[in-house]
């Protein structure tokens, strides 16, 4: 699991890492205490409902009861970007599918489990699922606070929005050390984003692009390795992805073992290995997120993990370092897998490269924005710039794309960027000290122009194919420093 280093009062980040960057943000919080909800009786109107964004350390987590849910779904109308204009039935309807589902999965379907008539009123619509849900839970004590869950869990998700998440339950594996990973050990050219994200834009076939290590490298598994099925099912069907990839990339505590059915194109050997997650010690160097040196003397390469705090100036030093004695021709950004992070790193690095410009907008769901403008503080560097881009860099890095893009300020070699920029996620604190997050203000392109779903074209397509990464090439970095000598 990586957690992305955020700005708590705007970051973006992708829907993979909301929970684990909701998490992070409350560890870092000062200590504070908060008293028991009194009984709901003795509770006033307003204290189920309000939602404010976390000012202390959370208390130990509560159980999520009905209560919360009503406090979530009054702060998700009262907060979220299009929240004034959102059809509240849309969300009690997902969440009341989830109850039936987890009484099916259970055994303990009741006759009371009949969803209500929902007029559109918000308030009206509440009380009336509540009702509901209380004789339903009432039947079923034993399952009364997972019920509470799944329908918390799928109100959120009734939003579809990649940068909304409840964070709750967050667990780290025991003897976990600064840097592990958890998983199978391997990073495929389907990454795990994409696959919660945007499945949509996953194209076959599926290859182990880096092992990372743990039960990958165990097994000998190789970059360029075709994954042919994934627990007996095919992770592609007429072009598109199936469910099936989401087990390529499983979170603690899930352990439950992955057979993978593989071929090597080199010599044709197919094979079948079965893995179990797990804790693995990852590369260091592989952990650093600001890597850089020197290519054919006269180019800068800088490989960029994610737009965390200082970052930016990382980057910018790095590139200065490379300098000092010699004359650069240019500068290839390598941004592919770069999750996102922080907007303000993404402004940095886009104002040293032109000033004076909208590097995107802000804007509510009745069209008032703000621009988000460069910093003309930064000294600007005067080099050619290429940007290498793939369905990994996503939210703040597509923040960063678009605006090279649509400034004409360098060039984006690769594939399309994941179209996982909802807009920054702002955390709010539950009465069980859970949090939810979710964007206040919906992002856009210097051109005003929507990336959400859709993402930032290259101005170069090369993608990378199975062949390559079993060869080592790196076809766009080459195309790269091909335009740079131009």
């Amino acid at each position: 699991m990586v957690l992305l280093l955020v700005d708590p009062q705007a970051a973006v980040m992708t829907a993979a890492a909301v929970k684990a960057a909701a998490a992070g943000l409350a560890l870092l919080l000062a200590a504070a205490c908060t008293a028991p909800a009194p009984p709901r009786s003795q509770a006033s109107p307003a204290a189920g409902t309000a939602c404010a964004q976390p000012q202390a350390r959370p208390g130990p987590e509560t159980a999520t009861t009905i209560d919360v849910v009503e406090q979530a779904y009054f702060c998700i109308l009262g907060n979220y970007y299009s929240g004034a204009t959102l059809d509240a039935r849309s969300l009690l309807t997902a969440a009341f599918a989830a109850l039936t589902q987890e009484l099916d999965r259970d055994g303990h379907d009741v006759p009371e489990a009949t969803m209500p008539a929902l007029t559109g009123d918000r308030k009206a619509g509440w009380a009336a699922f509540e009702a509901v849900y209380r004789k339903v839970a009432d039947q079923v004590p034993g399952l009364r606070d997972q019920l509470a869950a799944v329908t918390l869990e799928a109100l959120v998700a009734a939003l579809g929005d990649n940068h909304a998440g409840w964070t709750h339950d967050v667990e780290r594996p025991p003897d976990y050390h600064d840097g592990d990973g958890y998983g199978l050990g391997l990073e495929a050219n389907v990454n795990g984003a994409q696959v919660h994200a945007n499945p949509g834009t996953a194209l076959a076939p599926l290859f182990v692009t880096t092992v990372q290590g743990g039960a990958a490298q165990a097994a000998g598994l190789r970059p360029g390795d075709v994954i042919e099925s994934i627990n007996g099912s095919a992770p592609f069907i007429d072009g598109k992805a199936t469910p099936a990839i989401a087990a390529l990339y499983p979170r603690y505590p899930q352990a439950r073992p992955v057979r993978l059915r593989l071929l090597r194109q080199s010599t044709g050997r197919r094979w079948s290995v079965t893995f179990k997650p797990g804790l693995f010690q990852r590369d260091l160097a592989a952990l650093q997120v600001v890597r850089s040196k020197l290519l054919d003397d006269d180019i800068a390469y800088v490989r960029m993990r994610g737009f965390a705090p200082d970052s930016a100036d990382r980057v910018l030093k790095a590139i200065s370092r490379l300098r000092t004695g010699r004359t650069l021709t240019g500068a290839v950004l390598d941004l592919r897998g770069n999750g996102g992070g922080s907007p303000k790193e993404a402004i940095r690095l886009v104002s040293a490269f032109v000033h004076g410009k909208a590097t995107g907008h802000l804007c509510t769901v009745d069209g008032k924005c703000e621009t988000l403008w460069t910093d003309d503080a930064v000294q600007l560097l005067d080099l050619p710039l290429i940007v290498l881009t793939d369905r990994g860099c996503a939210s703040a890095c597509e923040h960063f794309s678009s605006a090279v893009k649509d400034l004409r300020i360098g060039r984006l070699v690769g594939t399309r960027t994941a179209g996982v920029i909802s807009g920054p996620a702002q955390p709010y604190l539950l009465a069980d000290n859970t949090t939810l997050a979710f964007p206040t203000r919906h992002h856009l392109g210097p051109g005003r122009e929507v990336i959400d779903r859709i993402g930032v074209a290259p101005d170069h397509h090369v993608p990378l194919t199975a062949k390559d990464a079993a060869a080592g090439r790196d076809p766009a970095l080459a195309k790269a420093l091909t335009l740079l000598h131009e």
